[in-house]
């Protein structure tokens, strides 16, 4: 089973790419990632934070789980800031801005077109996600003063990575 990467793996840097195919591979690994977040546990875990860069991630704020097979941002609105965390930066908190309202459009695990949206938890996870498919962590959405406080506090714990 493929363990969750931490900061300063470069999976979590990087771009990932679309997915061409919904394959048996493509439902094996969405099944592996629910069963992954669960296990942490965790509200959501993109593709990029297993190591694998493709344009996939699960979540489940409540109603899931649900899979986004290449999520295209289709709407944010608003403005909140909330406390929030990530499976790759483990024990580590922040006030992170974002918008209060977010909607996705994808595809689901068996090709179907669909739609995920919501306030509060719901649009802060898909934002969440959606930002690890594009290589940001959420420690770059700190305002600068913060994150350098943060960089070095996450290098003094021993974590791989200093430079994003």
């Amino acid at each position: 089973m493929n363990e969750i990467v931490i900061f300063g793996h470069p999976a979590l840097i990087s771009k990932s790419s679309d997915i061409d195919q919904i394959d048996d591979y493509i439902i094996n690994l969405s099944k592996k990632m629910i069963s992954i977040m669960y296990e942490a546990p965790g509200v959501g875990l993109a593709a990029p934070q297993i190591g694998i860069n493709k344009n996939i991630f699960v979540f489940d704020a409540g109603e899931g789980p649900f899979v986004a097979i290449n999520p295209k941002m289709e709407k944010k609105e608003g403005e909140i800031i909330f406390m929030e965390g990530c499976l790759s930066l483990p024990g580590y908190y922040w006030d992170i801005e974002r918008a209060e309202y977010a909607r996705i459009s994808c595809l689901n695990e068996k090709g179907e077109e669909v739609v995920y949206e919501g306030e509060e938890l719901m649009g802060r996870v898909l934002q969440h996600e959606y930002d690890h498919l594009r290589g940001k962590l959420l420690i770059k959405s700190l305002k600068r003063k913060v994150r350098k406080e943060a960089l070095r506090e996450i290098s003094l714990k021993g974590f791989p990575g200093d430079k994003i």
